[in-house]
Protein backbone atom coordinates (compact mmCIF):
# COMPACT_ATOMS: atom_id res chain seq x y z
CA UNK A 1 0.00 0.00 0.00
CA UNK A 2 1.34 3.49 -1.22
CA UNK A 3 2.39 5.20 1.72
CA UNK A 4 3.07 8.92 0.74
CA UNK A 5 -0.36 10.52 1.16
CA UNK A 6 -0.37 13.75 3.28
CA UNK A 7 -1.07 13.48 6.63
CA UNK A 8 -4.34 13.96 8.03
CA UNK A 9 -5.17 16.81 10.49
CA UNK A 10 -6.35 15.46 13.98
CA UNK A 11 -10.27 16.73 14.24
CA UNK A 12 -11.09 16.99 17.68
CA UNK A 13 -14.85 14.86 16.37
CA UNK A 14 -12.76 12.36 15.33
CA UNK A 15 -9.70 11.39 16.77
CA UNK A 16 -8.24 8.56 15.36
CA UNK A 17 -7.77 10.41 11.78
CA UNK A 18 -4.50 8.48 10.63
CA UNK A 19 -6.49 5.47 11.01
CA UNK A 20 -9.03 6.36 8.52
CA UNK A 21 -6.71 8.38 6.53
CA UNK A 22 -4.67 4.44 6.25
CA UNK A 23 -8.14 3.02 5.71
CA UNK A 24 -9.04 5.08 2.90
CA UNK A 25 -5.67 4.38 1.05
CA UNK A 26 -6.47 1.06 1.16
CA UNK A 27 -9.54 1.12 -0.65
CA UNK A 28 -8.56 3.37 -3.37
CA UNK A 29 -5.79 0.78 -4.15
CA UNK A 30 -8.27 -2.48 -3.83
CA UNK A 31 -6.74 -3.59 -1.09
CA UNK A 32 -8.50 -3.99 2.72
CA UNK A 33 -7.19 -4.12 5.97
CA UNK A 34 -9.01 -6.46 8.35
CA UNK A 35 -12.67 -4.99 6.86
CA UNK A 36 -14.03 -3.45 4.44
CA UNK A 37 -14.87 0.82 4.20
CA UNK A 38 -17.85 1.09 7.30
CA UNK A 39 -19.09 4.62 7.34
CA UNK A 40 -21.21 4.43 10.53
CA UNK A 41 -22.79 7.10 12.69
CA UNK A 42 -24.96 7.62 15.79
CA UNK A 43 -25.93 10.13 18.09
CA UNK A 44 -23.29 10.23 20.88
CA UNK A 45 -24.24 10.06 24.40
CA UNK A 46 -24.51 12.99 26.55
CA UNK A 47 -25.80 15.39 24.01
CA UNK A 48 -29.71 14.55 24.20
CA UNK A 49 -31.41 17.86 23.90
CA UNK A 50 -28.55 19.02 21.00
CA UNK A 51 -31.11 19.21 17.95
CA UNK A 52 -29.52 17.76 14.62
CA UNK A 53 -28.59 19.99 11.76
CA UNK A 54 -30.07 18.71 8.34
CA UNK A 55 -27.63 19.95 6.09
CA UNK A 56 -29.78 20.33 2.79
CA UNK A 57 -31.49 23.13 4.39
CA UNK A 58 -30.90 25.25 1.52
CA UNK A 59 -33.18 28.20 2.32
CA UNK A 60 -31.12 28.59 5.54
CA UNK A 61 -27.68 28.73 3.47
CA UNK A 62 -29.71 31.13 0.80
CA UNK A 63 -31.18 33.43 2.88
CA UNK A 64 -29.66 32.83 6.52
CA UNK A 65 -26.91 33.65 9.04
CA UNK A 66 -24.26 32.24 7.49
CA UNK A 67 -22.61 32.09 11.14
CA UNK A 68 -25.58 31.17 12.99
CA UNK A 69 -25.83 27.99 10.67
CA UNK A 70 -21.93 27.91 11.37
CA UNK A 71 -22.73 27.31 14.57
CA UNK A 72 -25.98 24.97 14.58
CA UNK A 73 -23.69 22.43 11.86
CA UNK A 74 -20.82 22.32 14.61
CA UNK A 75 -22.68 21.81 17.61
CA UNK A 76 -24.82 18.72 15.83
CA UNK A 77 -21.59 17.43 15.04
CA UNK A 78 -20.01 17.24 17.95
CA UNK A 79 -23.31 15.25 19.46
CA UNK A 80 -23.03 12.73 16.51
CA UNK A 81 -20.64 9.67 16.71
CA UNK A 82 -18.84 9.23 13.89
CA UNK A 83 -17.95 5.70 13.38
CA UNK A 84 -15.23 3.61 11.24
CA UNK A 85 -14.35 5.56 7.96
CA UNK A 86 -17.21 8.56 8.12
CA UNK A 87 -15.70 11.77 8.94
CA UNK A 88 -17.04 14.65 10.48
CA UNK A 89 -18.39 16.98 6.97
CA UNK A 90 -20.21 19.87 6.03
CA UNK A 91 -21.27 21.54 2.58
CA UNK A 92 -22.56 25.44 2.41
CA UNK A 93 -23.72 23.73 -0.67
CA UNK A 94 -27.04 26.00 -1.76
CA UNK A 95 -28.99 23.57 -3.92
CA UNK A 96 -29.03 21.31 -6.73
CA UNK A 97 -28.76 23.19 -9.52
CA UNK A 98 -27.23 26.17 -7.72
CA UNK A 99 -24.27 25.77 -10.41
CA UNK A 100 -26.55 26.85 -12.90
CA UNK A 101 -28.05 29.80 -11.05
CA UNK A 102 -23.78 30.58 -11.13
CA UNK A 103 -23.86 31.13 -14.76
CA UNK A 104 -26.98 33.10 -14.86
CA UNK A 105 -29.66 31.11 -13.74
CA UNK A 106 -32.55 32.31 -12.03
CA UNK A 107 -33.30 30.34 -8.55
CA UNK A 108 -36.45 29.14 -7.64
CA UNK A 109 -37.82 27.57 -4.93
CA UNK A 110 -40.26 24.67 -3.86
CA UNK A 111 -43.33 25.74 -1.80
CA UNK A 112 -43.00 25.49 1.80
CA UNK A 113 -44.17 21.90 3.74
CA UNK A 114 -44.75 22.26 7.25
CA UNK A 115 -43.29 25.65 7.96
CA UNK A 116 -39.68 24.53 5.89
CA UNK A 117 -38.81 25.24 2.30
CA UNK A 118 -37.41 22.34 1.59
CA UNK A 119 -35.43 22.81 -2.28
CA UNK A 120 -34.64 24.99 -4.80
CA UNK A 121 -34.44 24.75 -8.86
CA UNK A 122 -32.97 27.04 -11.47
CA UNK A 123 -35.93 28.52 -13.69
CA UNK A 124 -34.45 27.41 -17.79
CA UNK A 125 -33.17 30.70 -19.34
CA UNK A 126 -31.66 29.67 -22.77
CA UNK A 127 -34.19 29.80 -25.54
CA UNK A 128 -31.52 29.35 -27.91
CA UNK A 129 -28.17 27.84 -27.92
CA UNK A 130 -26.95 30.54 -30.57
CA UNK A 131 -27.58 33.10 -28.86
CA UNK A 132 -26.56 31.74 -25.17
CA UNK A 133 -23.22 30.51 -25.65
CA UNK A 134 -20.25 30.22 -24.37
CA UNK A 135 -21.76 29.34 -20.83
CA UNK A 136 -19.71 31.12 -18.32
CA UNK A 137 -18.92 30.79 -14.92
CA UNK A 138 -20.35 34.22 -13.17
CA UNK A 139 -17.88 35.31 -11.18
CA UNK A 140 -19.76 38.31 -9.95
CA UNK A 141 -22.77 36.15 -9.93
CA UNK A 142 -24.33 37.42 -5.52
CA UNK A 143 -25.04 33.14 -4.64
CA UNK A 144 -21.04 32.29 -5.96
CA UNK A 145 -19.63 35.23 -3.98
CA UNK A 146 -22.28 33.94 -1.23
CA UNK A 147 -21.08 30.49 -1.34
CA UNK A 148 -17.46 30.80 -1.21
CA UNK A 149 -17.74 33.28 1.71
CA UNK A 150 -19.56 30.58 3.51
CA UNK A 151 -16.48 28.27 3.19
CA UNK A 152 -14.35 30.76 4.02
CA UNK A 153 -15.98 31.38 7.70
CA UNK A 154 -16.75 27.61 8.03
CA UNK A 155 -13.33 26.47 7.34
CA UNK A 156 -11.82 29.14 10.15
CA UNK A 157 -14.81 28.41 12.40
CA UNK A 158 -14.79 24.38 11.89
CA UNK A 159 -10.67 24.08 12.14
CA UNK A 160 -9.62 21.24 14.21
CA UNK A 161 -13.29 19.74 14.64
CA UNK A 162 -14.56 18.75 11.20
CA UNK A 163 -13.98 19.06 7.57
CA UNK A 164 -15.68 20.61 4.67
CA UNK A 165 -17.63 19.21 1.89
CA UNK A 166 -17.44 20.14 -2.00
CA UNK A 167 -20.70 21.34 -3.24
CA UNK A 168 -23.32 19.38 -5.17
CA UNK A 169 -21.65 19.09 -8.20
CA UNK A 170 -24.25 18.85 -11.02
CA UNK A 171 -22.04 20.03 -13.75
CA UNK A 172 -21.73 18.64 -17.19
CA UNK A 173 -24.85 17.89 -18.89
CA UNK A 174 -26.91 17.89 -15.50
CA UNK A 175 -25.74 21.66 -15.87
CA UNK A 176 -27.14 22.12 -19.27
CA UNK A 177 -30.44 20.75 -17.94
CA UNK A 178 -31.11 23.02 -15.83
CA UNK A 179 -30.04 25.98 -17.78
CA UNK A 180 -32.59 24.66 -20.69
CA UNK A 181 -34.94 22.48 -19.00
CA UNK A 182 -35.19 18.82 -19.11
CA UNK A 183 -37.48 18.54 -21.90
CA UNK A 184 -35.93 20.86 -24.75
CA UNK A 185 -33.19 19.42 -23.82
CA UNK A 186 -33.34 15.90 -25.06
CA UNK A 187 -35.76 17.61 -28.27
CA UNK A 188 -31.79 19.35 -28.84
CA UNK A 189 -30.05 16.13 -28.43
CA UNK A 190 -32.06 14.84 -31.60
CA UNK A 191 -32.80 18.04 -33.83
CA UNK A 192 -28.87 20.25 -32.92
CA UNK A 193 -26.46 17.63 -31.80
CA UNK A 194 -23.30 20.01 -32.96
CA UNK A 195 -24.77 22.44 -30.58
CA UNK A 196 -24.92 20.32 -27.82
CA UNK A 197 -20.91 19.78 -28.87
CA UNK A 198 -20.39 23.51 -27.99
CA UNK A 199 -22.85 24.15 -25.04
CA UNK A 200 -20.76 20.46 -23.46
CA UNK A 201 -17.42 22.20 -23.92
CA UNK A 202 -18.27 25.20 -21.86
CA UNK A 203 -19.77 22.99 -19.68
CA UNK A 204 -16.80 21.07 -18.79
CA UNK A 205 -15.04 24.37 -18.70
CA UNK A 206 -17.38 25.70 -15.89
CA UNK A 207 -15.97 22.53 -13.59
CA UNK A 208 -12.84 23.11 -12.93
CA UNK A 209 -12.88 26.47 -12.05
CA UNK A 210 -15.92 25.68 -9.30
CA UNK A 211 -13.69 22.89 -8.37
CA UNK A 212 -10.60 25.25 -7.91
CA UNK A 213 -12.33 27.87 -6.41
CA UNK A 214 -14.31 26.40 -3.54
CA UNK A 215 -10.81 24.18 -3.05
CA UNK A 216 -9.20 27.34 -1.78
CA UNK A 217 -12.07 28.93 -0.01
CA UNK A 218 -12.32 25.58 1.94
CA UNK A 219 -8.66 25.25 2.02
CA UNK A 220 -9.10 21.81 1.55
CA UNK A 221 -5.68 21.02 0.18
CA UNK A 222 -4.29 21.57 3.50
CA UNK A 223 -6.97 20.23 5.81
CA UNK A 224 -8.64 17.33 3.35
CA UNK A 225 -11.67 16.60 1.51
CA UNK A 226 -14.76 14.78 2.66
CA UNK A 227 -18.38 13.39 0.91
CA UNK A 228 -18.88 9.80 1.60
CA UNK A 229 -15.21 9.69 0.41
CA UNK A 230 -12.49 11.00 2.74
CA UNK A 231 -9.34 11.88 1.11
CA UNK A 232 -6.12 14.27 1.89
CA UNK A 233 -5.65 14.24 -2.15
CA UNK A 234 -9.08 15.06 -3.53
CA UNK A 235 -12.48 13.50 -3.06
CA UNK A 236 -15.73 14.14 -4.40
CA UNK A 237 -19.20 12.61 -5.30
CA UNK A 238 -19.43 13.25 -9.33
CA UNK A 239 -22.74 12.89 -11.01
CA UNK A 240 -25.61 13.32 -14.46
CA UNK A 241 -29.01 12.52 -13.30
CA UNK A 242 -29.52 13.57 -16.93
CA UNK A 243 -28.22 10.02 -18.06
CA UNK A 244 -31.60 8.64 -17.13
CA UNK A 245 -33.39 10.24 -20.12
CA UNK A 246 -30.44 9.72 -22.48
CA UNK A 247 -29.58 6.65 -24.39
CA UNK A 248 -25.97 4.83 -24.32
CA UNK A 249 -24.85 6.48 -27.49
CA UNK A 250 -25.31 9.99 -26.28
CA UNK A 251 -23.93 9.33 -22.83
CA UNK A 252 -20.89 7.92 -24.58
CA UNK A 253 -20.44 10.97 -26.92
CA UNK A 254 -21.39 13.78 -24.16
CA UNK A 255 -21.69 12.59 -20.86
CA UNK A 256 -19.21 10.36 -20.10
CA UNK A 257 -16.00 12.04 -21.43
CA UNK A 258 -17.00 14.93 -18.91
CA UNK A 259 -17.37 12.40 -16.23
CA UNK A 260 -13.27 10.86 -16.77
CA UNK A 261 -12.51 14.41 -17.78
CA UNK A 262 -13.91 15.29 -13.67
CA UNK A 263 -12.79 12.48 -12.45
CA UNK A 264 -9.46 12.88 -13.61
CA UNK A 265 -9.63 16.85 -12.02
CA UNK A 266 -10.78 15.36 -8.26
CA UNK A 267 -8.78 11.82 -8.23
CA UNK A 268 -11.24 10.01 -5.42
CA UNK A 269 -14.49 9.74 -7.10
CA UNK A 270 -17.62 8.27 -6.17
CA UNK A 271 -20.28 8.40 -8.93
CA UNK A 272 -23.63 8.69 -7.67
CA UNK A 273 -26.00 6.73 -10.28
CA UNK A 274 -29.80 7.61 -9.57
CA UNK A 275 -31.99 5.61 -10.25
CA UNK A 276 -33.52 2.71 -12.51
CA UNK A 277 -33.21 4.35 -15.94
CA UNK A 278 -30.06 5.34 -15.41
CA UNK A 279 -29.39 1.16 -15.81
CA UNK A 280 -28.98 1.42 -19.44
CA UNK A 281 -25.08 2.81 -19.01
CA UNK A 282 -24.15 0.35 -16.72
CA UNK A 283 -21.36 -1.30 -19.40
CA UNK A 284 -20.32 2.29 -20.08
CA UNK A 285 -19.98 2.93 -16.25
CA UNK A 286 -18.20 -0.16 -15.59
CA UNK A 287 -15.57 0.48 -18.60
CA UNK A 288 -15.20 3.99 -17.49
CA UNK A 289 -11.71 5.65 -16.39
CA UNK A 290 -11.57 7.31 -13.12
CA UNK A 291 -15.21 6.54 -11.41
CA UNK A 292 -13.53 4.57 -8.23
CA UNK A 293 -16.94 3.52 -6.82
CA UNK A 294 -20.45 3.25 -8.24
CA UNK A 295 -22.99 4.14 -5.80
CA UNK A 296 -26.71 2.89 -7.44
CA UNK A 297 -29.74 5.15 -6.00
CA UNK A 298 -32.99 2.46 -6.21
CA UNK A 299 -35.26 5.26 -6.09
CA UNK A 300 -38.67 5.27 -3.98
CA UNK A 301 -40.55 2.32 -4.87
CA UNK A 302 -37.81 0.40 -6.58
CA UNK A 303 -36.72 -1.35 -3.50
CA UNK A 304 -34.04 -1.46 -1.24
CA UNK A 305 -29.91 -2.05 -1.66
CA UNK A 306 -30.45 -5.29 -0.84
CA UNK A 307 -31.99 -6.79 -3.82
CA UNK A 308 -29.32 -5.30 -6.27
CA UNK A 309 -26.45 -7.49 -4.82
CA UNK A 310 -26.32 -9.83 -8.10
CA UNK A 311 -25.76 -6.44 -9.90
CA UNK A 312 -23.16 -5.74 -7.51
CA UNK A 313 -21.29 -8.52 -7.93
CA UNK A 314 -21.15 -7.92 -11.53
CA UNK A 315 -19.91 -4.40 -10.82
CA UNK A 316 -16.99 -5.90 -8.64
CA UNK A 317 -16.17 -8.45 -10.92
CA UNK A 318 -15.84 -5.68 -14.07
CA UNK A 319 -13.55 -3.85 -11.44
CA UNK A 320 -15.70 -1.44 -9.76
CA UNK A 321 -16.15 -1.21 -6.03
CA UNK A 322 -19.58 -0.18 -4.77
CA UNK A 323 -21.46 2.08 -2.52
CA UNK A 324 -24.01 0.47 -0.25
CA UNK A 325 -26.47 1.18 2.62
CA UNK A 326 -29.38 0.15 4.69
CA UNK A 327 -29.97 -0.93 8.15
CA UNK A 328 -27.63 -2.94 10.27
CA UNK A 329 -29.17 -5.95 9.95
CA UNK A 330 -29.10 -5.16 5.79
CA UNK A 331 -25.25 -4.32 5.72
CA UNK A 332 -24.51 -7.43 7.31
CA UNK A 333 -26.16 -9.38 5.01
CA UNK A 334 -24.66 -7.76 1.95
CA UNK A 335 -21.14 -8.07 3.55
CA UNK A 336 -21.58 -12.36 3.63
CA UNK A 337 -22.11 -12.00 -0.73
CA UNK A 338 -20.16 -9.46 -1.85
CA UNK A 339 -16.15 -8.58 -1.77
CA UNK A 340 -15.06 -6.48 1.04
CA UNK A 341 -11.97 -5.08 -1.01
CA UNK A 342 -14.28 -3.17 -3.29
CA UNK A 343 -17.48 -2.69 -0.76
CA UNK A 344 -18.07 0.71 1.04
CA UNK A 345 -20.59 0.58 3.41
CA UNK A 346 -23.10 3.54 5.04
CA UNK A 347 -25.51 2.81 7.78
CA UNK A 348 -26.72 3.95 10.93
CA UNK A 349 -27.07 2.65 14.44
CA UNK A 350 -28.80 3.91 17.51
CA UNK A 351 -25.95 4.20 19.74
CA UNK A 352 -22.50 4.55 19.77
CA UNK A 353 -21.95 1.08 21.43
CA UNK A 354 -23.99 -0.33 18.64
CA UNK A 355 -21.92 1.56 16.35
CA UNK A 356 -18.59 0.25 17.85
CA UNK A 357 -20.56 -3.48 17.87
CA UNK A 358 -21.18 -3.58 14.02
CA UNK A 359 -17.55 -2.46 13.49
CA UNK A 360 -16.50 -5.64 15.58
CA UNK A 361 -18.50 -7.99 13.94
CA UNK A 362 -17.15 -6.46 10.67
CA UNK A 363 -13.86 -7.25 11.90
CA UNK A 364 -14.40 -10.77 13.14
CA UNK A 365 -16.70 -11.90 9.91
CA UNK A 366 -13.85 -10.79 7.24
Amino acid sequence: MNNNSKKPVPLSFKPNMDEVAMRWNAFYEGEIIDRPIVCVTAPREGFKDVKHVDVCDYYDKVCGDMDATIERVIRSAEATFYGGEAVPGYTPSMGPDEIAVFCGGKLGWSESTEGRIYTNWSKPIVDNWEDSLPIKLDDANPLWQRLLEFYRRAVDKMAGKMLLVPPDLHTNMDLLSALRGPERLCMDLLDQPEQIDKAMLDARAVFPKVWDAVREAGRMDELGYCNGVYSMEGAAILQCDFSCMISPEMFRRWVLPALEEEAEIVKHVIYHWDGPGALVHTNDLVSSKGLHTLSYVPGEGHGDHTDYIDMYKKLQKGGKAVQVGGSIDQVKHMHRELRPEKTLYSTYASSQSEAEELLEWFVKNT
